[in-house]
């Protein structure tokens, strides 16, 4: 591509979240010369969500907002606009306000939090997904309400740490057997459904929701639990349902089905991070990855792809992290098609770590507060290099040095 040709064309980006302005900067980085509009439904300044469910929730922190100078970088910022549509034929994106031309369209709206059935409208429920939710949950905190949290997920678990640490009395629904039961298996599971109790918090497993009133949750069982608020933490949906009759192929899970360079199935339209699905040759399989580092990775190859260089797979090893009950918990990896699971370290102390092996090397690690082995782990992924298990057992042996 000619650097004139280069400079006469727009990429258009929406969603103003992580994936969106890392796309915005890969762009700029890589020698994009060409136009770059990034359209955010939201009013704010483009913000990072981590910190929501931390900081900000507990008002050590006003917010989170990048530190990008989008003027500097020559990107033209559109706030507060819903996109309604796409018409890849055209080249167009619709808007209230408007069509948008574009020639390269990059998708990144991300996730959206599900809603608990018969919740809608119901005064004190509260979703924890952007600015404005942890603006309306502070003064939640302030007040020390009860509080009940519906679901042991992810995000349940920080919100719970948080609301505790505010001297909240929390008590926490989860219609599973166990926490995190959609992510990891029982025995990593029931060693943190201890840590609930262990900050003061009560966890209800088996424990379905029937209806939410203004100040009860009313379980199946026809327990009522006082709440001053309900803080709802049951999972996302990538957030596509505006490019219905686009033409633009999405997955049973609504996620947009990216190929390997990210782009989809329609012409000069690319997707990444929670609202895209990609296929895994490290693992064979496709994979939604809805956590910050695939918001903060994929961008790079995206921009890579449209700048039309040697073209750039995108497999990374996934990777995440969770500050929860005074515990620093990350994992890298997928552990699905395991077949060996090693434990290193006591589960029982405050620092230890879970690898999952197949066929002989490591495909996923969970550690709690041994970031070495995660570091480590984490390329002995990237690499698929063969490692001894009893080795790997031996929390004092360096993972890296457990290789055959």
């Amino acid at each position: 591509m000619s650097d004139q040709s280069q400079t006469e064309r727009r990429v258009v980006i929406v969603g103003a979240g992580m994936a969106g302005v890392q796309t915005a900067v890969a762009l700029r980085e890589q020698g994009w010369s060409g136009s770059v509009t990034l359209i955010g439904a939201e009013p704010h300044q483009p913000y990072d969500r981590p910190p929501l469910s931390k900081a900000v929730l507990l008002g050590n922190a006003e917010g989170s907002a990048f530190d990008v100078d989008f003027e500097a970088l020559g990107v033209e910022l559109h706030l507060g606009r819903e996109v309604t549509g796409v018409r890849p034929g055209a080249h167009e994106i619709d808007t209230p306000s408007g069509p948008v031309p574009y020639d390269v369209l990059v998708v990144a709206t991300g996730a959206l939090p599900v809603t608990l059935p018969g919740s809608e409208g119901v005064q004190g429920v509260h979703l924890l997904r952007t600015l404005d939710d942890a603006a309306r949950l502070r003064p939640v905190l302030d007040r020390k309400h009860d509080i009940v949290v519906v679901g042991a997920g992810w995000i349940g678990a920080e919100f719970t740490t948080a609301a505790r640490e505010a001297g909240c009395v929390v008590t926490v629904v989860e219609a599973a057997d166990r926490p995190l039961a959609g992510t990891m298996p029982a025995e990593v599971a029931a060693l943190m459904a201890g840590w609930y109790a262990e900050s003061g918090a009560e966890l209800l497993t088996g424990a379905r929701v029937a209806s939410v009133e203004p100040g009860t949750v009313v379980l199946a069982d026809g327990r009522r639990i006082a709440a001053g608020a309900v803080v709802v933490g049951i999972g996302a949906r990538p957030a596509t349902a505006w490019l219905d009759g686009s033409g633009i192929a999405l997955g049973p899970d609504g996620s947009v089905t990216a190929d390997s360079h990210l782009r989809t199935s329609q012409p000069d339209v690319y997707a990444v991070g929670d609202c895209a699905s990609f296929p895994s040759a490290r693992y064979g399989e496709r994979l939604l990855v809805h956590h910050w580092d695939n918001a903060l990775q994929g961008p790079h190859a995206v921009a890579a792809n449209i700048l039309g260089g040697a073209p750039q797979d995108y497999d990374p090893v996934p990777y995440f992290w969770s500050e929860q009950f005074g515990r620093f918990v990350q994992y890298a990896g997928h552990h699905a098609h395991a077949d060996t699971t090693v434990w290193r370290g006591d589960p029982a102390d405050a620092a230890w770590s879970v690898c999952w092996l197949r066929d002989g090397a490591l495909v996923a690690l969970l550690t709690v507060a041994r970031p070495r082995d995660l570091a480590q782990g984490r390329r002995l992924i990237a690499s698929g290099a063969l490692l001894d298990p009893d080795r790997v057992a031996d929390p004092s042996v360096p993972l890296k040095s457990a290789t055959l």
